[in-house]
């Protein structure tokens, strides 16, 4: 009992009070963190029944952020109570460690919102999503913005001057211009297809200057994947995009039927019926559009047929459905053709022998027949 006596009066005294004081700011540390963890816990889930998503992103990001706040300030608290007690230079930085740590976790918490509200505009609850391509590119844009202006306050909380770093960055901008410009290339490029927007995510591109065609599946900072139709890869620096043409069929309004089809000369008194029964068949189709142009007209006489084609557009623009209209619509050309006792013609020939020729291989097949009974 002597023993236990002289330990709690070492403990009560003002040299060892600093020991109970950074044991409970501790321990209130750690009570706050389980009640904030609670109490947040509880707000998302509150949240997540409203019909306004804009809450519950808001939670989400401030959740873990902010029980890293609720640690950082008690620690840091508790570092200055034992520092003014022992006097420890080590223990001189708490101080710029908080500093520090709130301007990082205030950075987490933006970069959390700004990566939640992408989602929000991707995935709304109602009405129709935002271009993913925008989307993305204002997300990145926010979230390099974010980064650059944390760094330069950190700069400015560690002592150093932002004006002389600004300077510094203006003079070795000029040189890592020079010495990444293929990089720079490539990001500006990438500007530009967020602003001009010739094509987006989902999109279905191809380039007649490259072989470049495929569904693109990312545009990035500095490359643009891009999913071939056999399944490959293919990443496409954006400084490309700069240099060549690039045709997005994913935006066509139409798809274009353009076939020429060849009859018979012999079937050449039918064939003005067989045009005017095949426009009439696709004004009166479902799948052509005949607010577009339509044309079915007679105009080649060709080496072994008859031709006319057909130019029109059908409604849709997706691709598969598109081949289906157009088989139907070549074989009703088929069955019309036939209707009127016509044919489609294919490439034929015809030898015309001379009528001289003619007789003088009938007289000598003629004399070569009686020496042929003679020798029998």
């Amino acid at each position: 009992m002597q023993q236990l006596q002289g330990w709690y009066t070492a403990l009560i005294t003002y040299e060892h009070l600093w020991v109970l004081q950074v044991f409970t700011v501790v321990l209130i540390t750690l009570i706050t963190a389980a009640l904030a963890r609670v109490i947040l816990n509880y707000v998302v889930r509150h949240a997540e029944k409203t019909r306004n998503r804009w809450d519950d992103i808001l939670a989400e990001a401030a959740l873990r952020p902010l029980r890293c706040l609720i640690w950082l300030v008690g620690l840091c608290l508790a570092a200055e109570l034992a520092q003014d007690a022992s006097e420890q230079s080590l223990l001189d930085f708490a101080d710029t460690i908080l500093r520090v740590g709130v301007v990082v976790l205030l950075t987490w918490f933006l970069v959390r919102l700004v990566k939640y509200s992408e989602r929000n505009f991707l995935e709304p609850l109602e009405g129709k999503p935002s271009d993913p391509t925008t989307v993305m590119a204002v997300g990145k844009l926010l979230r390099i913005a974010i980064i650059i202006t944390a760094g330069l306050v950190l700069l400015q909380s560690l002592g150093y001057s932002i004006s002389g770093v600004l300077a510094f960055g203006g003079v070795g901008g000029i040189a890592v211009g020079f010495a990444a410009k293929d990089l720079l290339a490539n990001f500006f490029g990438g500007l530009m297809i967020y602003m001009d927007r010739p094509f987006k995510v989902g999109d279905w591109i191809r380039s007649p200057d490259q072989n470049i065609e495929g569904t693109v599946e990312e545009i990035g900072l500095r490359l643009t994947r891009i999913r071939t139709f056999d399944k490959r890869p293919l990443y496409v620096p954006n400084q490309t995009f700069t240099q060549i043409s690039v045709e997005n069929p994913s935006r066509m309004y139409n798809r274009r039927i353009y076939e020429t089809i060849g009859v018979r000369y012999q079937d050449g008194d039918k064939v003005v019926a067989i045009v005017a029964d095949v426009k009439a068949m696709l004004e009166a189709h479902d799948e052509i559009d005949t607010t577009q142009t339509l044309m079915v007209n007679f105009n080649e006489f060709a080496s072994s047929s008859l031709n006319f084609f057909v130019y029109t557009f059908t409604k849709t623009v997706n691709w598969a459905h598109y081949h289906e209209v157009k088989q139907d619509v070549l074989l009703k050309i088929m069955a019309i053709v036939e209707r009127h006792g016509a044919e489609c013609a294919f490439p034929t020939r015809t030898l015309h022998i001379p009528d001289q020729l003619q007789m003088a291989t009938q007289a000598g097949a003629a004399q070569a027949s009686p020496s042929i009974e003679a020798e029998r």
